[in-house]
């Protein structure tokens, strides 16, 4: 009985069934699987304004686990699985996943169920968390009116609302219940007053999740369908569920907040943006936007997924090729309240404008490591779990914005980080002057981006003289161990690993020691399973 409850516990842990709160101390690197790899390695052409399926698949992400692990990347985002619209339509093919046709079946052009569950496996395998898009609001037709035949499961006119698209953004009741696209390609919305649609969809979420041992549920759309709708569906999914909200007024963003577990912060991108893609930009009003998010959201700033690139807006280096503008902005999602998430490629420098360029194909980097945003996201992730080590309440602590003394620098407070961010470019010398920076006096303190050694003052504030505009991350070098990778030979912790990162590194290993403990258990009882 002693080696069955092991074993129990052994296997039941090797398994994820991720909570909100344990994603708060997750990074997310969102995929299109389509173009993040194929299956054999191979790297064909990739036209993005063709707007094709170019070979992508669950089986080539695989493959290339390691290239997102190595960034310090602990969980995978996923475009939509279900079967879509196939052939071409007036705006190409679906290869991006968000053009449903048939939630029960899979998307053939990514893998198989095996191939899925393999995928969910291997990142299980490796300690990381699977997300998977799903889009409630609508099911998609190649013609007006739709083919709603070919729609499954809800193949009636009467599983839809009546048709309307949506053309005024200021009436509810228009958002919710007309429809998105338009006559060439309608995006059909579903009924999700219909109480058989809802519980198909809350009956369907629940074995998505289920039959691949999905972490957490990205939903697509979410402003589209009443807000009473999503309670129900968050329960019957039964893990992490974070939703977009495409609007940049927290106001209206944080009713969102009480239904979900959590959103897209994209009332903070639309500042994080204009303050960084030029050096006149208003930093004053993206730490504005912070704050009234911390003081209206449900649980703050913590249950938001900070970004600056995704599929759906133009990637930032089309926007400003300034590399010092590009790392200060690059640095804000790893160094604030909410759970960072990086769209795939930006490490690699691409720059695609609006859709459909911003969705490359990511094998024509050649996924090369040594490139210098490469390395400033591998320092940046590994200074982020530094902090969560050093601090119990880091992920709990909200993040606060003392004075620089200049409106072209902002300081971003995460005790034991201090993020120094700019907005003057390449050319710039950058100076910051921060008084109430909470550090202990004098105390010996280390810029993560350089492995430069700094002092604070007799008070614990810092005065920082930067160069080339470049960002500056400022955490203590008692909080930095010489076994990690974080500037390690200025570390002052000598232990191997802390008790956080035991148990992190032990949740890698879970997996192959209960194969173990089966294996054993099996010999030792003759058992043939």
């Amino acid at each position: 009985m002693l080696r069955l409850a092991l074993l129990t516990s052994l296997l039941a842990t090797s398994a994820f069934a991720a909570s909100a709160d344990e994603w708060r101390n997750r990074t997310i690197y969102q995929v299109i699987t389509d173009r993040f790899a194929t299956s054999d390695g191979s790297s064909p052409s990739c036209d993005t304004s063709q707007r094709q399926y170019c070979g992508g698949t669950w089986k080539g992400l695989v493959g290339k686990l390691d290239y997102i692990q190595n960034m310090g990347f602990d969980a995978v985002w996923i475009s939509p699985v279900v079967a879509n619209v196939e052939g071409n339509t007036t705006y190409g093919e679906a290869f991006h996943g968000y053009w449903t046709q048939d939630i029960n079946s899979l998307n053939s052009h990514f893998g198989t169920a095996d191939d899925l569950k393999s995928l969910s496996t291997a990142l299980h395998n490796r300690g990381m968390y699977l997300m998977v898009d799903v889009v409630v609001n609508h099911m998609v037709g190649t013609a007006d009116p739709p083919n709603f035949s070919a729609f499954q499961p809800f193949s009636s006119q009467s599983d839809f609302h009546s048709e309307c698209f949506v053309s005024n953004y200021d009436n509810q009741t228009e958002v919710e219940q007309c429809w998105l696209g338009d006559k060439n390609v309608p995006l059909v919305d579903i009924n999700t007053e219909d109480n058989n649609v809802v519980t198909t969809m809350n009956n369907w979420i629940s074995s998505l999740v289920s039959n691949y041992s999905v972490d957490g549920v990205r939903i697509d759309t979410v402003k589209h369908v009443r807000k009473d709708f999503w309670p129900d569906f968050a329960k019957s999914a039964g893990v992490f569920t974070i939703g977009e909200v495409l609007n940049n007024e927290t106001s209206y963003v944080s009713a969102y907040t009480q239904v979900i577990d959590a959103v897209l912060d994209y009332p903070s991108w639309f500042p994080l943006v204009a303050a960084f893609q030029t050096s006149n930009g208003n930093l004053s009003a993206l730490a504005a936007t912070v704050q009234q998010a911390q003081s209206s959201y449900k649980d703050g700033e913590f249950m938001t997924g900070a970004f600056l690139e995704n599929h759906d807006q133009p990637r930032f280096q089309s926007l400003t090729q300034d590399s010092a503008l590009v790392k200060n902005a690059m640095t804000w999602p790893f160094v604030q309240d909410a759970i960072p998430i990086m769209y795939y490629g930006q490490e690699q420098s691409y720059a695609g404008g609006a859709d459909p360029a911003n969705r490359e194909a990511l094998w024509l980097s050649g996924y090369v490591e040594d490139k210098p945003l490469v390395t400033h996201v591998k320092t940046l992730n590994a200074a982020r779990k530094a902090a969560i080590a050093a601090n119990n309440s880091f992920l709990t602590t909200a993040v606060k914005f003392p004075s620089t003394g200049s409106d072209s620098t902002m300081a971003i407070l995460k005790p034991p980080m201090l993020a120094l961010l700019s907005n003057g470019g390449s050319s710039s010398t950058p100076k910051w002057t921060v008084s109430d920076a909470g550090f202990q006096a004098n105390e010996e303190l280390v810029d993560v981006l350089t492995c430069t050694k700094i002092n604070a003052d007799s008070n614990g504030g810092v005065t920082v003289q930067g160069s080339g505009g470049s960002p500056q991350v400022l955490i203590p070098t008692s909080a930095l161990s010489t076994a990690g990778t974080t500037c390690s030979s200025l570390a002052t912790i000598t232990q191997t690993s802390s008790a956080r990162g035991w148990v992190d590194g032990a949740a890698d290993s879970l997996p192959v020691l209960a194969a173990l403990v089966l294996a054993v258990w099996a010999a030792q009882s003759s058992l043939v399973l």
